[in-house]
């Protein structure tokens, strides 16, 4: 999720800082451990929707904001003095080429849910988008990186609901897909990272950290954090193999579609809604998928505007219903 960037060309900072390498090292276990689960998942190891929801999706969403953060982080060490256009080109097409290999891959592997805007497509973009801003005073850079993040709060429109420009991040939905990491909000990290490495410079903080040298613990994860892309290309398909070969042997409890549906509604209505409510909502949709034969439609990736409006009527329908039946158990 991250790329490799010299640290040293600051001018008050001459060496390395290897704290830096540290930090991306272990964000790259955080974000191993999340994939694991999510391997576990797919398999049928877990109940559905488990990694997308509640405390699994504030991890996940932690990690790839530490990754971008340290995106503009070292964005900024290594070209805060002077681009060195040499360096970023060769970096930068190592990351658009990494992105370009997993959309290519991950459509033909899972083309429901394929990758066609990630971490490493975000990073790219954001690596390019960041030279912009690296001569703004550090205060603006951090108004900008707010209003970056507040953006989808408030711009989101069926506009931006073609395909062509679902990288924006604006939709009125979100598309489906396997790992979406959009322009916004996720810029905004990058732009933290710069403003307050900015001030980190203008403070002398860099420089002390860049004397700390830390024991022979941290040697593994200077040894991730400085080979970050290698390691992140690399960990998936290990770790999901490992997977695969276990599910040979021993397999997950096969599940219907129904017994899925049920559980994965569930997990994601609970975010918002009781138990109670939820069970009753969540059998609502499902029996009146049932009827019309269209659950298997909900599992294609239907994007038309049409079946998005029928869905949204069904929740609406059996919104209604649930609440009208939680009414009536609270007045017997």
């Amino acid at each position: 999720m991250s790329i490799h960037t010299p640290t040293a060309p600051v001018q008050d900072q001459p060496r390395r800082i290897v704290s830096i390498d540290v930090l991306r090292g272990i964000a790259l276990l955080a974000m191993a451990s999340y994939h694991f689960t999510w391997d576990l998942e797919f398999f049928g190891y877990t109940d559905p929707g488990l990694t997308a929801f509640g405390w699994w999706k504030i991890y996940a969403r932690c990690i790839a904001s530490t990754f971008l953060f340290l995106v503009g982080v070292s964005l900024f060490l290594a070209h805060g003095k002077k681009i060195r256009w040499n360096g970023f080109w060769k970096r930068f097409a190592m990351v658009a080429v990494a992105a370009l290999a997993i959309s290519i891959v991950t459509r033909i592997a899972t083309p429901d849910g394929f990758i066609f805007f990630g971490i490493l497509h975000e990073i790219a973009l954001a690596s390019l988008l960041g030279l912009l801003f690296l001569r703004l005073p550090a205060l603006l850079m951090l108004i900008i990186a707010a209003l970056v993040i507040a953006a989808p709060f408030y711009l989101r429109s069926e506009i931006f609901d073609h395909p062509a420009l679902w990288w924006v991040g604006l939709s009125a939905n979100n598309p489906r897909s396997n790992d979406y990491v959009p322009l916004f909000p996720w810029f905004g990290a990058v732009l933290v990272g710069i403003g307050v490495t900015k001030l980190a410079a203008a403070s002398g903080i860099l420089t002390r950290l860049a004397s700390v040298t830390p024991g022979r613990w941290a040697n593994p994860l200077v040894f991730i954090g400085r080979h970050s892309l290698a390691f992140y290309l690399i960990h998936q398909p290990l770790l999901i193999s490992c997977v695969w070969l276990f599910a040979q042997i021993m397999p997950a409890p096969v599940e219907t579609k129904q017994v899925n549906f049920l559980k994965a509604c569930q997990v994601s209505c609970e975010q918002q809604r009781d138990k109670a409510f939820c069970t009753a909502y969540c059998g609502c949709m499902l029996d009146a998928l049932e009827s019309e034969t269209t659950l298997d439609r909900l599992y294609s990736n239907d994007q038309t505007a049409e079946w998005k409006a029928h869905l949204g009527d069904l929740a609406d329908t059996c919104t209604a219903k649930a609440e009208d039946k939680m009414m009536e158990g609270g007045a017997q």
